[in-house]
């Protein structure tokens, strides 16, 4: 294994901050697209929520078949760039075009529209794996460092960061600009813009990343079955692969969630542009104090412990969602919006931990087996990502429908289903979070212990 930047060697901040822009580049239309596309589909398109929350959880199960394979193609991949960085030059210009057409659903009919839905969507899906798996298996090449990996980490969450603020709070202001009333054209302008700023992106993300570690014990022909087998038998990746399906499930749910939580339940639309940053403002506060705190903890303690706190500041949301407002000057400032703030930065902390765990995953594989295979692993971490924000947008959407969510008419049941969804559901999973992870391998002396039995 060549390994010229090793444990030793440090990153620029170029290479740091452009594998930031990596993050950025593919989940700001993600994010987009997690947090607008059910309003999208239903107030603007007018299709049914239920359907569309079908078409949302078939498109995705579906990459557990496809992110597999585009691992495998990657593990075997062998050019003059590189084994990763070719994914992100020839999959950046076909992403945005289809994240466009998403946002561009035809006057057709109702059903022909659905077809169309479902294509666009699950080509999006199918063109992100081509580029977010590659993205996280190059972590593990760029160094073997502990320290550099963490920042990287911070770079990444950095990125998602911004992805989410621009996806979420810049999108309804864009769409009313660029629509002028009619928000068909103007989540097209949008979609148009992001796309321009995604390609810059992943551009740099091109240019300034390169691989430097090789596994030389993994030749580009190797058996699949084994690999597999392999992959399945490291706990490491196993207990990665159930907290990250766990934490994208909330988040999806969250995310689809929160427009009807604040236009319908609390009944205070204004609030949808502040709570969805708040998410992306937690994630990049998360950037700059999680390494510090996870290096000093360990990513189980660190995790857990962000989770418990959590649990105890949502807890105080939803005392607090009835309360009156307070008034600050002339500013009547809802007081969930405080334990809701800092709710949205300490879970954040975990999402830093899951980027580590994903790179500290593939040397648990070379560990056990010899060899790394970064595609695979990899694959199998984007699709827990994409599988879990397909079950969580479907999720809200089912919740949409068991509630009879009507947009011109929202009874009181409907508002009840969607505040006890709302905290339930999410709770429920960050509880699971913390059970799975209790398990991760990796802290401590991990290398000192004996090797598990095949």
């Amino acid at each position: 294994m060549t390994n010229p930047a090793g444990t030793g060697g440090r990153l620029s901040l170029a290479e740091r901050a452009s594998y930031g822009f990596g993050d950025f580049g593919y989940s700001l239309a993600y994010n987009m697209a997690g947090a607008f596309l059910l309003y999208y589909y239903t107030n603007v398109v007018d299709l049914p929520a239920a359907a569309i929350g079908t078409i949302f959880l078939v498109a995705r199960l579906l990459d557990a078949v496809i992110d597999p394979l585009v691992g495998i193609a990657v593990d075997k991949t062998r050019t003059r760039w590189g084994r990763m960085r070719p994914y992100f030059l020839f999959t950046a210009v076909p992403y945005v075009g289809v994240f466009i057409a998403t946002f561009s659903v035809p006057d057709w009919s109702q059903g022909a529209q659905l077809v169309y839905a479902f294509l666009t969507f699950k080509a999006l899906g199918i063109i992100m794996s081509l580029g977010s798996i590659p993205y996280t298996a190059l972590m593990p090449m760029m160094t073997a460092n502990p320290a550099d990996r963490l920042k990287l980490g911070g770079w990444r969450s950095i990125g998602t960061s911004v992805g989410v603020i621009l996806g979420t709070a810049a999108t309804m202001p864009l769409v009313e600009a660029l629509g002028g009333g009619d928000e068909a054209k103007g989540f097209l302008g949008t979609a148009l813009l992001f796309s321009a700023l995604s390609l810059f992106a992943l551009t740099m993300l091109f240019r300034n990343c390169h691989e430097r570690i090789e596994d030389d014990a993994a030749p580009a022909a190797f058996r699949v079955l084994p690999a597999v087998r392999q992959m399945l038998g490291n706990r490491a990746w196993l207990v990665c692969f159930a907290f990250c399906l766990l934490y994208f499930i909330r988040f999806g749910a969250m995310l689809g969630l929160t427009i009807f939580y604040a236009k319908d339940v609390l009944q205070k639309p204004w609030l949808i542009p502040v709570m969805l940053p708040m998410v992306s403002g937690g994630l990049l506060i998360a950037a700059f104090i999680a390494p510090p705190i996870l290096t000093r903890t360990g990513l189980r303690k660190g995790c857990i412990g962000a989770i418990v706190v959590a649990l105890a500041l949502f807890g105080a949301m939803a005392a607090l969602d009835h309360q009156a407002d307070w008034q600050i000057g002339s500013l009547s400032v809802p007081p969930l919006l405080l334990p809701y703030f800092a709710f949205s930065v300490v879970t954040s902390i975990t999402i830093t931990g899951i980027f580590s765990m994903a790179a500290a995953s593939v040397d648990y594989q070379q560990w056990l087996h010899g060899v790394r295979y970064e595609g695979l692993l990899s694959s199998g971490i984007s699709t827990s990502t994409k599988v879990g924000m397909a079950i969580g947008s479907a999720l809200a959407a089912f919740v949409l429908s068991f509630a009879g969510y009507v947009p011109d008419a929202v009874t009181d049941a409907a508002r009840a289903d969607i505040r006890s969804a709302y905290f339930l559901v999410a709770g429920g999973l960050l509880a699971l979070q913390a059970l799975v992870v209790w398990f991760w391998p990796m802290d401590g002396d991990w290398r000192e212990r004996p090797r598990p039995s095949a």
